[in-house]
């Protein structure tokens, strides 16, 4: 299982056996270089722990701990180990990061998944052992394979449990003004992209030159001396010219990588393999994002990057069909669920893929939590204003006008490689043998000749022990409005 999770932690491996449960750990070293080895063990060495992720508030929660407990690293991971000793498995309530982790004792294992699904937990099980790995294909050939929610934490072989709701049921802001809205967004905002420098090597923004990364790295560059920023496309592309606009501005040490059709077919068995998806719109949006995280990983192994900004402030076109605000609201909250499944999914798996650590701002546990409340006639879309309006107002002055107000363009399509795998599938697939293969396993009907196409790859890539049940879909633009925000 380690072996096939090498990408993750190329810095390190470790293993060990704890009563009736065995952890093993890839690492990717980031706080505390020399002493952050892991499985961790506390004091007594009856608990272990194998920790993926960053828990940005441990150093507050480090001061809580000591004096009641010997600490012997300046690691996150240490942290949990303590705050599980006193707290038990309620300590997840006071985590704020993105984690996964499997934490062994003497009474068996506890395994939890931070609120959002930023980090991967799969777990399988086969004739009484179960298993737990960051990635479906590091699992042994097992009976059955589920995906530990976000927000959720399971002991032993008991059923997984809610700890934390996406939008917990908080009343809305009472009549603020748009002023108090803008500010609350942008203090949040920059509070987030503070908290996500924290890190022992050097950090870096993924940028496509659009509005919410430019934001993050505009964000970024009061706090680093040498900002490194990082694109990819194919050649003429519009993020190469944007992204090198936001560089000049922002002075930052800027690295971008030009890839071809052909690079894009040689690299796409990888990318769907890492990707662990057939999704195509998904698919689609990993292609440059795997070009991207690779120019990164050669000069930092932290970077941040813009997602979720779409999903809390309303940046999808297709929203304009919600005429009711409630549905709106609904619509939103059911897309940032599905993250974990989707957007989250191909940032995680591009980035580790060669190693590399991404950070998401936009997702921090209170931002969210504050724009669940904003009134929506501040996030509505609406034909006198652009998508995100309330986001480019929070930061507007931040950047030019013109990076501000640049209207949203799907990161394929900025990237110059969104009608490729049309094009693949095309040479290969016509309308017949499309409507011959559309319908798979576990009764899932794919929706286009390059769903098949990235469907095959991924079935030849993928154990067979995987099903295709496993993967999350993205939303069909032409679903009717009320529908849930995936397919099934």
């Amino acid at each position: 299982m380690m072996a096939r999770l090498v990408h993750r932690g190329p810095d390190g491996e470790g293993l060990l056996r704890i009563g009736a449960t065995c952890l093993a750990h890839r690492r990717l070293a980031i706080l505390d270089l020399s002493g952050g080895s892991q499985p961790m063990v506390n004091e007594t060495r009856d608990l272990a722990i194998a920790f993926n992720g960053e828990i940005y508030n441990h150093r507050d929660l480090r001061r809580e701990l000591e004096g009641r407990h010997l600490f012997r690293s300046r690691s996150d991971t240490e942290v949990l180990l303590h705050l599980f000793e006193e707290e038990g498995a309620d300590m997840v309530n006071r985590l704020d990061g993105m984690f996964a982790f499997a934490l062994a004792g003497p009474h068996g294992m506890m395994v939890a998944r931070d609120p959002l699904g930023i980090k991967p937990l799969y777990i399988g099980r086969k004739s009484g052992a179960t298993y737990v790995a960051s990635e479906m294909k590091a699992l042994p050939p097992v009976d059955i394979v589920e995906a530990l929610p976000a927000g959720h934490l399971q002991i032993n072989d008991g059923p997984a449990r809610r700890y934390a709701l996406p939008f917990p049921p908080e009343p809305a802001l009472r009549s603020p003004s748009v002023s108090e809205v803008l500010e609350g967004i942008r203090r949040r905002l920059d509070q987030a992209v503070v908290k996500r420098l924290m890190s022992d090597v050097p950090v870096g923004v993924l940028l496509s030159g659009g509005l919410d990364s430019s934001v993050i790295a505009a964000l970024m560059r009061p706090y680093a001396i040498h900002l490194h920023s990082f694109t990819a496309g194919m050649e003429g592309a519009p993020d190469l010219e944007a992204a090198r606009e936001v560089s000049r501005t922002l002075e930052t040490e800027h690295h971008e990588l030009v890839y071809s059709e052909e690079d894009v077919r040689r690299a796409l068995p990888h990318v769907i393999r890492q990707l662990e998806s057939f999704d195509a719109p998904l698919v689609r949006s990993a292609i440059p994002m795997y070009f991207i995280c690779k120019v990164a990983a050669e000069h930092v192994k932290v970077a941040l990057g813009g997602e979720g900004a779409d999903e809390l402030f309303a940046g999808y076109e297709y929203l304009r069909r919600f005429t009711e605000r409630s549905e709106l609201r609904k619509e939103l909250a059911a897309m940032t669920i599905r993250l974990q499944d989707t957007n989250l999914q191909r940032a995680d798996r591009m980035s580790m893929a060669h190693g590399l650590e991404a950070r998401v701002p936009f997702l921090d546990w209170n931002l969210v939590r504050y724009a669940q409340r904003i009134p929506m006639e501040w996030i509505e879309p609406r034909e006198d204003r652009g998508e995100k309006w309330v986001l480019r107002e929070a930061c507007r002055g931040l950047l030019p006008d013109a990076v501000i107000n640049r209207p949203k363009m799907k990161f394929s399509e900025g990237a110059g490689s969104s009608e490729l795998l049309a094009g693949f599938a095309r040479e290969v697939i016509d309308d017949r043998t499309f409507e011959k293969e559309r319908h798979v396993e576990d009764g899932i009907v794919l929706r286009s000749p390059e769903e098949l196409y990235c469907y095959r790859i991924w079935r030849e890539q993928m154990p067979s022990f995987i099903s295709a049940g496993m993967v999350g879909r993205t939303r069909d633009a032409s679903a009717a409005v009320g529908t849930p925000a995936w397919s099934a």
